[in-house]
This record gives C-alpha cells, structure tokens and sequence, in this order.
C-alpha cells in the first residue's frame, strides 16, 4: 500500500513503514463462504507513454479480461461444500439486488463525468470505520455498518482494503490496523467470519500482524498479506489458522522470495493463475505462483513506497507510490516505466478499470478518483480534496477500493486465481 515498514497508520501524513497501515502494509489471504476535484483536473504526468500505446494498452487488458471470464475455475473443496461459493459469475442484471434505490441528488465533485465509471464503486472509508457504495452521480447506495448490523460486542474499525468475491455475494474486509480480516454477506449485513482477533496482533493460530488486501478465491480460500509477519497467508474457513504459509514467519522482514519477504502489503491474482506480491521494504514486485516458484522480480521505477501493484494486461503493471508526493506508475515485468501520474497524497491502490480508466483512493487527499490516461486529466471525483468529512460528499482517508460486481476485480481478474 522509507519504504515505509508497512503502512502504519499512520502519523498523520507521514506513515511509518506501512506496518499495515499502521506501520507496515502487506496482503494476501484467501477466504471461504458461509452457511449461516474532479472534472479534467490535470495532473504530473511522465513522458514514458503517450496516451495513444497506454490507450491501447487498457484495451488489451479489457479483451484479457474478457478471455479469462472463459476459462474454468478452481474445482471446489468437497469436504465442506456448505462452506463452498457457487462460483457462477452474476450478470449486471443479478449481480447487485441488494443496493438501495438511488434517490436524490449525487454529491460527486463539480464536473465529474459519471459515464468515466463503469459500474458503482465500493470504498474503505478507514477513519470513518465504514464501507461504502457510491454511484457515479455521487449517491451512497449501501453502506456498512449500519445500526443493529453488528452483533453485541462486535466492533468493525478502520477498514483499508475490501474487495467483493468472485461471486459477488461477499465482502472481504481488511482491518489491518485492528489485526483482523472480515468477511460480509453483502445482502444480510452481517460479518460471517472472521480470523484474528481485534486489537491483538500475532504470529500464532488466529493472529495477523498487520493483514493487508485480503482477497476470497473462487474456492473459498483467503489469501492475504501479513506484513508486519512477512509472510502471505492463506486461510481456509471455517478454520481459524493458516492452511498454507508462503514465507518464513518472522519479525524481519527482508527481500528474497518465496522463502522471505520484505514487508509484503498485497498479493494480487494474474490472469494466468500466479500473484503479484508488493513488497515495501526495498521496492519490489514479484510474480509467483502459489507453489513458490518466482517468476520474475523488479523494482516499480521511481518509486518511494510501492502498494498493491496488481495487472492491467500482460506485460503492463500498476503500482501506487504512498508517499507524500505520490504517484501511479505503470511499467513493464523489466521495470521499464510506461506512464506516471503525480501531484497525490499517499495513494494506496490503483486499478485499470474495463473502460480504459484507471481507479484510485487518493488517501491523505481523502478523495476517490478517476484518472482518464488518454488525457491525463482526473474525470471523476468523491470527496472533497483534503478535508476530511463524514457528510454526504466527503470521505475520511479512504483506503481501498473494488467496483461492484459484475465489474469488480475478482470477477475480471480472478478467474484462474491459484491456478497456474
């Protein structure tokens, strides 16, 4: 999400290593289902890529993404198959039956243009402790939680990452500053596992130090980073420890994958089949499969500290720099730099939307946006630029974010998610 220590959450404009967010900022877990100011603003661009290759570049992802909706999916666990998704993808028209109507007027930035975005648009809003749906008019379509969804003495803070399952009907949240990770039957409101426990970080049984970007595989399976214990993990509920551990656990987080990673803080599936995992702790991005075979490794250019670097198209990746005078960068598996935008504040994600655009929390500017690249100009924004707010329209160091489904990342990505 110095190369900071994981992400910690932060000193105010200055996070430590990114512990989490809270010092360091690592993920990567796997999870299973359940019985029970906008408008063409421009911004600091490279000259690495002009807008008519980076064009043709999202255009290419879009038509990958495409083929892999194709392709099969990872066999189910047969030993529990309540705990198994029904790994039918949904369709525009089945996928999102729980969103409240839209009513009344959109609070997105002046001159936003709402047709810069696909599909609505779900955000970790960190410091407000909520998750959010908005539309591209600006109106909040769902949001969680509200009063009576949580159970008694159940708590939901800070979450900084939340991506929906390959089936669209969960939600998995990373609350890497409270060491746990939750996963949200989106239509009932309610958490339906969890693993960790709030407030107490760990190295043992259902402990995380610092969980970061915690993804459902087609299988049930969570796979997450643990970054501040340098390893990714990868759970299999109901169960409340590791399945699998990639990585040696430890306090000392250095670069030399798979045995050892500095300070991972995102793991994120490749359409054919391997991961691309971020690590703080000397800039690095790594593409391996889950049996530990590396791939290749590079340093993201020009980068302070990368975050949650994930695929656009084969040979194309996109990394955000959360430092203070961030940036998104895309560049090559060789480390070749494509295309730069700057003039962000701790930007901590960046996706490659199936319209070309690219999708980004701009945290410490406490604002969602969308850059267009052919123009290198923001086309759409949430939140008002550094103020910080809970009111219609503002947003409080949003940390991650996924579109809604049939549009979110693990529904065009994850189709061969583990498999290789």
């Amino acid at each position: 999400m110095t190369k900071r220590v994981p992400r910690h959450r932060r000193p105010r404009r200055v996070r430590t290593v990114k512990l989490g967010r809270t010092a360091i900022g690592v993920s990567v877990v796997l999870l299973a289902a359940f019985s029970a100011a906008a408008g063409d603003q421009p911004g600091n661009v490279s000259p690495g890529a002009g807008p008519a290759s980076y064009t043709a570049g999202h255009t290419a992802a879009s038509a990958s993404h495409a083929a892999a909706r194709g392709t099969h999916r990872s066999a189910p666990r047969t030993a529990r198959p309540d705990l198994m998704f029904a790994m039918g993808g949904p369709t525009r028209e089945t996928a999102v039956p729980w969103l409240a109507p839209a009513t009344g007027p959109g609070h997105a930035a002046p001159r936003s243009k709402p047709d810069a975005l696909p599909a609505d648009v779900l955000v970790a809003d960190h410091l407000n402790n909520r998750l959010v749906i908005i539309d591209p008019l600006g109106r909040i379509r769902w949001v969680f939680p509200r009063p009576a969804d949580l159970a008694p003495g159940q708590t939901f803070l800070s979450p900084d990452d939340a991506f929906f399952s390959p089936d669209g009907k969960y939600i998995v949240a990373t609350q890497e500053d409270d060491q746990v990770i939750s996963v949200i039957d989106v239509a009932r409101h309610k958490i339906v596992y969890r693993y960790g426990r709030p407030g107490v970080r760990g190295m043992g049984p259902n402990r995380l130090s610092n969980p970061d970007d915690a993804m459902l595989m087609p299988n049930g399976d969570i796979i997450a980073a643990d970054i501040m214990n340098c390893r990714i993990v990868i759970i299999a509920p109901p169960a409340h420890r590791p399945m699998r551990v990639i990585g040696v656990s430890t306090s000392t987080c250095t670069h030399g994958p798979p045995r050892h990673f500095g300070s991972p803080n995102g793991a994120f599936p490749m359409p054919n089949g391997a991961y691309v995992v971020t690590e703080i702790n000397g800039d690095w991005a790594d593409c391996l499969s889950l049996n530990g075979h590396v791939l290749w490794s590079t340093h993201p250019p020009g980068v302070a500290y990368p975050s949650d670097t994930n695929q656009v198209s084969p040979g194309r990746l996109i990394t955000a720099d959360y430092s203070y005078a961030g940036q998104v960068v895309e560049f090559t598996p060789r480390g070749k730099l494509l295309w730069r935008f700057g003039g962000l504040n701790q930007p901590s994600l960046a996706l490659a939307m199936p319209n070309g655009n690219i999708l980004v929390n701009d945290d410490f500017n406490h604002r969602v946006i969308v850059i267009n690249p052919a123009t290198n100009r923001i086309v759409w924004q949430y939140g008002h630029t550094g103020v910080a707010g809970r009111a219609p329209g503002y947003l409080n160091d949003p940390d991650g974010v996924d579109l809604v489904p049939p549009d979110s990342l693990l529904i065009k990505q994850g189709a061969n998610m583990g498999q290789p």
